[in-house]
């Protein structure tokens, strides 16, 4: 997912899908994104196997749309281990694909895939496949709609607890804002105006370094180090990330 969606908010993201499209087709992943994200689901993108795999270790997201004929590993190969997985079998998976022959569906269908849809497809089609996947599937991968885990770290949204490796940290009202809001975008650069928007609002004209006093007491409490991050890294100038990777 780009982060830039400002209308919602962080409840609003909260609460919304994640959904990984894995398709090496630059054109139909960005089409796929786009129409995705104006539904309002949160998506993230992947040109092959081997980064949703790299994603899934940090947060496991809720559908995943998967090409099947790709470079390197191709989308029955992922498909086999995604389902042969604990962790990752319950999460619904849609295979997208050139091919329309009633063999390479009836394999996809037999490997565990939720749904099969045949290109070129309509995009309120694929919308509404997905929303049927997601009914039938709603918790996803088990994770719960309101529970966001990234690295070592699990967030309550509900209860605004958060554990790191499965103890309890306290954090203060803006601290846990601020951690939620760049767990919702792991792996990407939230930029400064867009975290101080968000979690001081939009008409906040203070100077940034209160944001920064944040972080570092955000940090403090993982037990991150800004000089060399697990959790929390700094792009100077420019915003902050939470790293997903253990």
């Amino acid at each position: 997912m780009e982060y830039g969606r400002a209308g919602g908010g962080i409840e609003a993201l909260a609460m919304a899908k994640l959904i990984y499209i894995t398709e090496d087709d630059d054109n139909i992943r960005e089409l796929l994104r786009c129409t995705l994200e104006s539904y309002g689901y949160r998506v993230q993108c992947f040109d092959g196997a081997a980064g949703m795999f790299d994603a899934i270790r940090g947060e496991l997201p809720d559908l995943i749309l998967l090409d099947i004929m790709m470079p390197g590993m191709d989308g029955m190969e992922a498909l086999r281990i995604l389902k042969n997985d604990q962790r990752t079998g319950p999460v619904p998976v849609i295979m997208l694909t050139a091919k329309s022959g009633e063999v390479d569906k009836v394999t996809g269908l037999d490997l565990g895939a939720d749904d099969y849809i045949t290109k070129p497809f309509g995009l309120l089609e694929l919308t509404a496949r997905v929303r049927a996947a997601l009914r039938r599937n709603p918790s996803g991968g088990g994770k719960g709609e309101n529970i966001l885990t990234a690295a070592d770290i699990t967030l309550n949204v509900d209860s605004h607890e958060v554990f790191r490796d499965g103890t309890p940290l306290e954090l203060t009202l803006k601290e846990f804002e601020l951690l939620k809001l760049l767990i919702l975008n792991s792996n990407r650069v939230v930029p400064r105006e867009n975290l101080l928007g968000e979690i001081w609002g939009y008409d906040y004209m203070g100077e940034t370094r209160t944001l920064d006093m944040h972080i570092k007491t955000l940090r403090a409490k993982l037990g991150d180090d800004a000089d060399n991050p697990r959790y929390i890294k700094t792009v100077r100038s420019v915003g902050d990330k939470f790293i997903a990777k253990t």
